[in-house]
């Protein structure tokens, strides 16, 4: 009898009331774990509900839909239906159907869960999907953080019940049940590399080591056992958190191997990245770090970069192409692209500014300017006098080069009489003036 209640409790992976949506495509793991949570309702006070994707890989793939929205009728639940173009995503993103597929999947399931139609989405990985996946990761080069495997619950919203569960078992609870499912054609493709490695090197292996999955999961536990360890000893200070943006100071990287390639996979993590950092990019950012020139960068998977800016390394998602902003130069707030807001006050005379605000005389600035973002040519009289270019002042001032574009300056023509956040033109300074105008970002 099929028991994953120790698993699910032991983990945490329901909250009473919540609605689990059961990712199903109709095969034997997915329509046992649909029909494992339909039976165990009331015991963790959850509702369950069938999500079926259909990728359009197979002509007849109408026919899994279809098996799963009978099966989700027949047990008195409601039952969700998706179609994604796996091969046309591919095609326009260049990617491996296999992983089109996995984006376009996932994406649904995000979309569901952010439109607050389920809390969280099951999915039916077991023990055989586990070390598979070990492998995997092991052989792309991921390291010690690939070898672990999956989680029971991840992003905080995927949550795989079967986990501890073997192939062995599953089966024989849909035989127990007297519950038929559908075999995907795609299964014995082995040009998908999930396949080739489940049919060719798990078939192989387990005809020599017929304990091999149980071996292979176990020395995954050992290494999160181990993983857990090493990464308390990691400084909370290591990672400086600036909205989907994480800066490490380059001394950091003079620390063991074990250390710095976990700050690495922390900070990326921070930002959303869970898959594809491997070890190759740990040595390419610590080389950045250690030895590269200011302003160099290299890409990695997902559209990150990671950036050598001064006494850190910088690792961000690509910025999109420069932004338009314009604004007047009056008393108000005005939103930013970036989600903060540039505040213009009337202040009176003697108070004193507070870290990050500047202070202007605003009948010294030209009745036309605007705020909008630095532009070739700009140049800027620093407070105390002479002038240079804008570009080369931020480049003094070590603003990363990231920021630039998109710091809001005070500018008429190319002349910018203020750098909201950093100073303010000689031009524009305070002499007797009894009203003034105070410049500041706010989050």
């Amino acid at each position: 009898m099929l028991s994953c209640d120790e698993f699910i409790t032991k983990n945490k992976l329901f909250k009473r009331g919540e609605i689990i949506g059961v990712g199903c495509s109709g095969g034997s793991d997915s329509i046992a774990l649909l029909h494992y949570l339909v039976q165990n309702q009331e015991k963790f006070d959850i509702e369950v509900v069938a999500i079926h994707i259909d990728h359009e890989i197979r002509e007849n793939s109408y026919i899994d839909a279809d098996f799963v929205k009978e099966k989700a009728k027949e047990w008195g639940i409601r039952y969700y239906k998706f179609r994604v173009d796996a091969p046309k995503i591919a095609r326009e993103k260049g990617l491996s159907i296999e992983t089109a597929a996995r984006e376009a999947r996932y994406g649904v399931f995000k979309s569901l869960v952010q439109k607050g139609l389920v809390d969280k989405i099951a999915l039916a990985h077991h023990m055989l999907d586990q070390a598979e996946t070990i492998l995997m990761h092991i052989f792309r080069g991921s390291g010690v953080a690939g070898a672990i495997g999956m989680a029971p619950i991840s992003d905080r919203i995927y949550v795989r019940p079967f986990l501890n569960t073997s192939k062995e078992d599953i089966y024989q609870y849909l035989a127990e049940n007297h519950i038929d499912y559908v075999e995907d054609q795609t299964n014995e493709d082995i040009s998908y590399n999930r396949n080739f490695v489940r049919n060719v090197i798990m078939k192989d292996i387990l005809s020599r080591w017929p304990n091999a999955v149980e071996a292979i999961v176990n020395l995954g536990k050992a290494i999160k056992d181990d993983d857990d360890f090493i990464n308390k000893q990691i400084y909370a200070e290591a990672i400086i958190n600036e909205d989907k943006v994480v800066r490490i100071p380059n001394s950091y990287f003079l620390y063991d191997k074990a250390i710095v390639s976990r700050i690495i996979f922390k900070a990326v993590k921070s930002i959303g990245i869970n898959k594809d950092i491997e070890k190759k990019h740990i040595d390419l950012i610590k080389k950045l770090a250690l030895n590269g020139e200011n302003g160099k960068k290299i890409s990695l998977p997902f559209e990150v970069v990671a950036i050598k800016e001064y006494d850190y390394l910088t690792i961000l998602n690509k910025h999109e192409d420069k932004i338009e902003f314009e604004a007047p130069f009056k008393c108000g707030e005005f939103n930013l692209p970036n989600g903060t807001k540039l505040v213009v006050k009337r202040v009176k005379e003697g108070y004193e500014a507070k870290e990050g605000q500047l202070i202007l005389d605003y009948k010294k600035v030209p009745k036309d300017a605007v705020w909008r973002f630095r532009k070739e040519g700009d140049t800027f009289t620093k407070f105390g006098g002479g002038s240079k270019k804008l570009k080369s002042y931020l480049i003094d001032k070590k603003i990363p080069l990231r920021l630039r574009d998109s710091i809001p300056v005070l500018a008429y023509e190319n002349e910018i009489y203020a750098i909201a956040g950093v100073e303010i033109s000689d031009k524009v300074k305070l002499n007797d003036c009894k009203i003034a105008y105070l410049i500041e970002i706010k989050n």
